[in-house]
Formats: structure tokens, C-alpha cells, sequence
């Protein structure tokens, strides 16, 4: 895993948009913004997995395969639904079992994104109420096992003036020390 401030120049989102020079952002200013990490060799993950899985708590978990051949037709909409930037009122878990892709985070209160490169091996908790997009990198394939509080869930509410007063937004600057 890998973070850096995104560049932001148009173009596609598939690439890395990495500053040059890079801007990296260290492990300390992702925990600042609540989002959890660690690196589990992808050869014999499960028991390491299921120990940070009881430890924070995360009772379910299913597979997913972002590629053209996993979701078939949906591919195209689904890409572009998870790049628009919104917030979930869970967690978002994410082990990566192949592939790579990117996971970008809203700097608050810099409005700035942090791009997250994660591949095989990287497990990243995007704690619920942070602003955040998911894109494929240039392989255009990533098979991650998704973990879950309760029951599998995913429910993307996009930015707008209700996410704004959206009880877990508010949650979520609260607890990184922003607004109220």
C-alpha cells in the first residue's frame, strides 16, 4: 500500500495521478483521518485475517471480482458508480486477494484527496463518514474480500447537502477533531 496526494489532472482516472515530485502522506496522517491498514501476505491470510476480523469485530465477509469478466454487463456502471465520491454508514473492509486498484480519501478539512494504492496482500478499513471513491488501476482487475459488521451491505450515499448532516458524517469529523 502506497498514499499520496492526488494530482488532480483530468484524464483517466486508471492512472496513478501522482504528483511529480510525489506528495506521499504518511501512515500517521491516514490513522489521523481514521483509516486502518495493515499487510497480510496473501499465502496463508486467513488465520491473521480472522484475528483483526473478531478483534474490530467484523462478523461477515463475501468476495468480489472487479474485472469486465466479474461483473459482466454491470462492469462500465458499476466503475463509474464507485468513482463518485460518497460515504457509507459502515465501514468499508477491503482485503485484497489479486489485482490492484485505488482507493481515493477526502482530506478534511483540506478538501484535498489522498489516493491509496493497494494491491495483493493489503487489507484497508475506510472508517463510515469519510468521503471517498474506489477506481481499477491500468490491469483493470482487482478480487477482494469484502468484511462486514453485520449483514453484507453496501450502501453508497453520494456528496451532496444531505450527506453534509448525515449523522455519520458528523460522527466522523467529530472523532478526527473537525467541526461541532
Amino acid at each position: 500500500m502506497r498514499a499520496y496526494y492526488f494530482d488532480n489532472i483530468p484524464g483517466d482516472q486508471r492512472l496513478a495521478h501522482d504528483y511529480v515530485p510525489s506528495r506521499p502522506v504518511s501512515d500517521e496522517q491516514l490513522r489521523g483521518l481514521g483509516v486502518k491498514f495493515w499487510h497480510i501476505p496473501v499465502e496463508g491470510y486467513e488465520p491473521k485475517v480472522d484475528e483483526i476480523a473478531a478483534r474490530e469485530g467484523y462478523k461477515n465477509r463475501d468476495t468480489i471480482n472487479v474485472s469486465k469478466e466479474g461483473l459482466g454487463e454491470l462492469y462500465e456502471s458499476k466503475i463509474k458508480g464507485f468513482f463518485e465520491e460518497h460515504l457509507h454508514e459502515d465501514e468499508e473492509i477491503r482485503y485484497i486477494l489479486a489485482g490492484s486498484g485505488f482507493f481515493d480519501v477526502r482530506e478534511t478539512p483540506s478538501e484535498s484527496w489522498i489516493r491509496i494504492a493497494v494491491d495483493a496482500g493489503d487489507l484497508l478499513v475506510i472508517p463510515e463518514g469519510i468521503y471517498h471513491r474506489f477506481t481499477l488501476d491500468e490491469q483493470n482487475n482487482i478480487k477482494a474480500l469484502r468484511l462486514f459488521k453485520d449483514e453484507p451491505k453496501w450502501v453508497p450515499y453520494n456528496r451532496g447537502p444531505d450527506t453534509e448532516i448525515n449523522s455519520h458524517r458528523i460522527g466522523y469529523l467529530q472523532s478526527i477533531g473537525v467541526g461541532a
